[in-house]
């Protein structure tokens, strides 16, 4: 490490210590900069360089892991929560959850314990499916082998939420996609839980045209982190609607397939299968 890298580091360290220390006065990025002895423009590079996020998304992650903390003290309200965590207000509070965890405080807290969600079964050409709804959206859908096995996995994604055994129209929407227009794949709406760099790599996926393939450096660099391919990866491997969001499309640098949550046959067979299709389209 160079002179110039070594004092870098530690006045990112230095950023990131102000900020754990002082999040609950929600610092804004010409004080941290200013603590650091650096222009706001320098400073906002340089710490996404080291740190891999900017200074105000590090913020908001180290807010909302506190919150968490105290919203799994039942007795503590999502006002008193706001305040201690050094936010203007339960609606900042919503805003920060829905950005960073995909879910409201509310859900997080409860455990999904509000939330109805509707399920069935379908047959696709790659075998059956479960599919899963809330009122906003599909928000699981995984291939099945047997159907208990298949409920419980989904349940273990939302613990204390109401389960219906019913087709409602959310699904019909989404099982048309193995049948019809696929060019509509942005009218199916989306209920996704999940960490803020989840949900980026999952919209990146849902970018990939069909018969397409892509890579998991691609995929860094499509997000701007060039350098969390292996984090891609992890997130690829949580993704909770199978086929919608085509993490089916990503192979390795090498064109070897690599591994696929619902196997890596089905997983040849659907590409097989969305390149033939692709290309009787033309």
């Amino acid at each position: 490490m160079t002179e110039q890298q070594n004092i870098n580091y530690k006045r990112i360290a230095e950023a990131i210590e102000y900020i754990k220390t002082n999040f609950k006065e929600q610092p804004n990025l010409d004080e941290v900069a200013k603590k650091v002895h650096l222009s706001s423009f320098h400073f906002q590079r340089l710490f996404s360089e080291w740190a891999g996020t900017s200074p105000k998304k590090f913020l908001q992650y180290t807010t909302v892991e506190y919150a968490k903390t105290l919203l799994k003290e039942n007795q503590v309200t999502l006002f008193e929560t706001a305040h201690e965590a050094g936010l203007s207000g339960t609606g900042r509070l919503h805003d920060l959850f829905v950005n960073i965890e995909g879910m409201t405080p509310a859900e997080y807290k409860n455990g999904g314990q509000y939330l109805t969600i509707n399920y069935s079964y379908a047959e696709s050409p790659f075998g059956n499916i479960i599919v899963a709804s809330t009122a906003k959206g599909i928000c699981y859908m995984a291939f099945v082998d047997d159907e208990s096995t298949a409920f419980s996995t989904m349940q273990n994604h939302f613990p204390n939420a109401t389960f219906r055994q019913l087709l409602d129209s959310i699904q019909q929407n989404a099982l048309y996609i193995f049948t019809h227009d696929w060019t509509k794949l942005d009218q199916i709406k989306l209920h996704l839980k999940g960490t803020d760099f989840q949900l980026k790599v999952w919209e990146t996926l849902l970018k990939i045209p069909m018969g397409q393939l892509t890579t998991y450096g691609a995929i860094a660099n499509k997000i701007e982190n060039p350098n969390a391919s292996r984090a891609v990866g992890t997130a690829i491997g949580s993704n909770p609607v199978a086929f919608l969001i085509p993490c089916h499309r990503v192979i390795q640098s090498t064109g070897m397939f690599g591994g696929y949550m619902w196997g890596t046959t089905r997983k040849t067979a659907i590409i097989g299968w969305e390149g033939t299709k692709k290309h009787l389209e033309f």
